[in-house]
């Protein structure tokens, strides 16, 4: 495939374009020279070179000024962070009583949200319960299988559970 070298000029814009076969290759010698003249030098292989003007791009403010809220541009230090030893000696420092919540006491009020169930077999999420042993279950073989249990298995996995054993 061969390099025309077609212009194409787009009434709805401004700024000519080129048309070339493949991008990747003329990408490279793409360059600004000035670019606070608002001004792009496109080479051109078969002529002289265009210089054409570039918009102002909408989304970057020209006023734009860095605060230099820390960081090592406003010559501050990164913060380093504490490990868990490091925390632990400060909170011990500070004057606590003996009411405030802290990593070794946290006690927190019941759930407004319903406990969630899980299958005594397979610990899957289970939407059923077995009305003769109460054991949980999530598919039909888990049910096939509990439904086969001797009933000293059924009460060691209500044990497990620690959920009141069953009256036969």
């Amino acid at each position: 495939m061969r390099w025309t070298g077609a212009r194409v000029q787009d009434p709805s814009l401004e700024i000519p374009q080129l048309i070339y076969p493949s991008a990747s290759v003329h990408c490279a010698s793409f360059k600004t020279d000035a670019m606070s003249d608002n001004k792009a030098t496109i080479p051109d292989p078969a002529g002289p070179q265009i210089e054409t003007a570039v918009k102002p791009l909408p989304f970057k403010e020209p006023t734009f000024v860095h605060s230099g809220i820390g960081g090592v541009a406003a010559g501050k230090k990164n913060r380093t962070w504490k490990n868990l030893k490091q925390i632990l000696a400060a909170e011990r420092v500070l004057p606590w009583q003996l009411n405030d919540p802290s990593y070794f006491n946290i006690d927190a009020p019941p759930s407004f949200k319903p406990a969630k169930k899980y299958s005594d077999i397979s610990g899957l999420p289970a939407n059923y319960t077995d009305p003769q042993s109460k054991l949980r279950f999530s598919t039909t073989e888990e049910f096939n299988y509990i439904r086969m249990l001797p009933t000293d298995v059924v009460t060691g996995y209500l044990a497990l559970r620690k959920a009141t054993s069953i009256v036969p």
